[in-house]
């Protein structure tokens, strides 16, 4: 049984497993948090204000190479577009573009490029937990992004894609018939052999670093330094939210209730896979299927 006394004063506290759990499920009884969070997730002592601010300003500096500077980014584009005196449903967000159409194979290096060089920051994050407050069950498994329940995590991953996905399409059309969503273009590339292919890899690319620097690391790290588990929830999701205004604000406010359904999801499960998973099926879905049906759907485009 945890001490929530103890939790709350910011000391450490010491988590029995729950009957019948291994040791390294991490379960235990009590709180909301303590109830699913591994063990070895307990807050520094308050005491320890500069260890705290350490990881704190730890996370801003990945965020800042990463998500957080899309943030900015995003902003920066939902201003422009929202005083260009085009309504924003008029105007559209293209993404997963060709850069040398007439040079497939330098495109397809491109691509590459666009694909692995936004992924340095996953494995910073990784490397980060690993060498600083390491928790003792490596930073793979204290966010479940490890082998251990394959056919688990893809079924959960599969009906969180499936349960998200039409409200999402939903969401994004009445949005745009609001007139405050810009017409998102999902998929651009030139016609190829590795078309399909990248967009796989580029949806991918997305979930990965989406859900395992927003939710897996930045998660364990703010439980390390002390805050509270909705407030990171809440701060999650508005970040998640504003890194996607470059579409409007359907994109903004679609992707705030995402990220709070999915940051639920991992308070719950302490499992990233899942969300990876649900998070590439979905873009696989948008980049192919528009793809695919621009030229016979009328509202996709």
């Amino acid at each position: 049984m945890s001490n929530p006394g103890a939790a709350e004063a910011g000391q450490a506290v010491t988590v029995a497993p729950e009957a019948g759990a291994s040791p390294e499920s991490g379960v235990a009884r009590g709180g909301f948090w303590t109830r699913w969070a591994p063990v070895s997730l307990e807050p520094a002592p308050r005491s320890d204000r500069a260890g705290r601010r350490r990881l704190v300003g730890e996370t801003a500096l990945v965020l800042g190479v990463s998500l957080g500077a899309s943030a900015i980014w995003a902003i920066l584009s939902i201003i422009e577009k929202s005083t260009r005196p085009i309504p924003l449903n008029q105007q559209t967000t293209s993404i997963n573009n060709s850069v040398t159409p007439d040079r497939p194979w330098l495109d397809l290096a491109y691509q590459f490029a666009n694909i692995l060089l936004p992924l340095v920051p996953v494995g910073l994050a990784l490397f980060l937990l690993a060498q600083v407050r390491r928790p003792p069950e490596g930073p793979f498994r204290v966010m479940g992004l490890d082998g251990t329940r394959p056919w688990r995590d893809l079924g959960w991953g599969a009906v969180l894609a499936a349960g998200i996905g039409l409200p999402g399409l939903a969401f994004y059309l009445v949005t745009r018939y609001m007139g405050i969503n810009t017409i998102v273009a999902a998929g651009n590339l030139t016609d190829n052999w590795w078309t399909i292919p990248i967009y796989v890899l580029a949806a991918f690319e997305n979930g990965a670093l989406e859900e395992i620097v927003m939710l897996g690391y930045l998660f364990t790290r703010w439980r390390q330094a002390g805050a509270n588990p909705w407030l990171v929830v809440l701060v999650s999701a508005v970040i998640r939210g504003t890194y996607h205004l470059y579409q409007g604000w359907g994109g903004f406010f679609g992707n705030i209730a995402m990220g709070a359904l999915f940051g639920w999801f991992f308070l719950k499960t302490r499992r990233v896979w899942p969300l990876v998973i649900a998070h590439t099926l979905i873009d696989i879905v948008s980049f192919v299927g528009y793809s695919l049906l621009v030229t016979h759907v009328s509202w996709l485009s």
